[in-house]
């Protein structure tokens, strides 16, 4: 058991901050920041921006050097244990080394297997390593990366908007707008972080959303995917413009569609889409986190599928009372309470004039 100093958590807390930078741009690689210092003085910081660049540690020892300090005898404060392969870049372990650090700590574990090796290359050329500090903000920051290669599927993450009494939309189906601008505005940054958003037919031709990044600034998009088993998205969708999309059929193709849209049949044999193949699908893909905006009937379907792992709820200040929609449709009713999806409230906070609730879902998942 480590006993993390004072100074140790507020580094560590700094190189959380620093690997939050690369909060949407990282994909597929992780978010990953690092603080170099010695004596209580910051020599040098860093974060991984885009997949092909620098790691983390790579860019603080850089920035070590152009701020004119030598790294020997520093500690390094890394979210993530260092690579020790070489991929896109070099083994960080090699890089560490070479500078004479003289300490690593880092908040989490790599769970890639490539790169495994980190802590005991360190270890054996003479550096103390400490890990574990601040695992939890540092595994929540990349939940999608490991859950992609320890479940092999990615972070699967909805994001719905209600009133009080749990209503989406009318009877008819008018949704805009339920929740304010503001809380708009904070779901298009939840966005920004996911590789993919996944919406269903039903919610294209009802809504006819575009599902891009608008309202925070960003350098790329996600990739859009829509569940279609009879391949009913009208060509002219907004979703399938302007960018790469991806259909996912029970088998049946529109020829029709642009250009860049992929079409993936994914039958289960009873006429529907196979969630679970496309979660496979997904992370070959290297897709860390998929954020759904979808109706009750997807968001049914892939609770009752054990698939969801995160509750994105916008609260608005109002009720619509009956009828009206709810956010989630089962098959089939359920026979007790005990059997319900369970939930664990991670915060609940005010965006503007709605409430932002996260939670994780905690029955246990197939």
């Amino acid at each position: 058991m480590n006993a993390w100093s004072a100074d140790d958590r507020a580094w560590m807390a700094h190189a959380l901050d620093l690997a939050r930078k690369g909060l949407f741009t990282t994909t597929p690689n992780p978010r990953v920041g690092c603080a170099i210092v010695r004596d209580g003085t910051m020599l040098g910081e860093g974060f991984h921006a885009r997949a092909g660049e620098a790691h983390a540690e790579i860019a603080a020892l850089e920035d070590v050097r152009r701020r004119g300090h030598d790294a020997r005898g520093a500690t390094a404060y890394v979210t993530l244990e260092p690579c020790n392969h070489r991929g896109r870049t070099g083994p960080c372990t090699d890089a560490l080394i070479a500078a004479g650090i003289a300490r690593v700590v880092y908040a989490h574990g790599d769970p890639n297997p490539l790169a495994a090796g980190g802590t005991e290359r360190l270890r054996a050329s003479g550096i103390a390593v400490n890990a574990g500090l601040l695992a939890d903000e540092a595994s929540a920051l990349n939940c999608g990366f490991v859950s992609r290669l320890t479940r092999h599927r990615p972070w699967v993450r909805t994001k719905l908007a209600a009133s009080v009494d749990g209503r989406s939309a009318l009877s008819d189906g008018t949704s805009r707008w339920i929740t304010g601008e503001a809380a708009r505005a904070d779901g298009h940054a939840w966005r920004a972080r996911a590789c993919a958003i996944l919406t269903g037919v039903g919610t294209v031709l009802q809504d006819d959303p575009q599902l891009t990044v608008r309202a925070v600034p960003t350098p790329r998009q996600p990739l859009r995917i829509v569940v279609d088993r009879h391949a009913d998205t009208p060509p002219g969708a907004r979703v399938l413009q302007g960018g790469p999309a991806l259909v996912i059929t029970a088998g049946e193709r529109n020829a029709q569609w642009p250009g860049e849209t992929q079409v993936l049949a994914l039958p289960d044999g009873h006429g529907r889409v196979d969630l679970v193949a496309l979660m496979t699908e997904l992370a070959a893909r290297e897709v860390n986190e998929l954020h759904v905006e979808a109706g009750a009937k997807l968001n049914g379907a892939l609770l009752e599928a054990g698939l969801l792992d995160e509750l994105l709820l916008y609260m608005a200040p109002g009720v619509i009372g009956d009828p009206a929609r709810g956010l989630f449709e089962r098959h089939a009713p359920l026979a007790d309470l005990s059997r319900r999806a369970a939930l664990s409230f991670d915060s609940v906070e005010r965006v503007g004039a709605d409430l932002r609730i996260l939670a994780k879902f905690t029955r246990e998942r197939a």
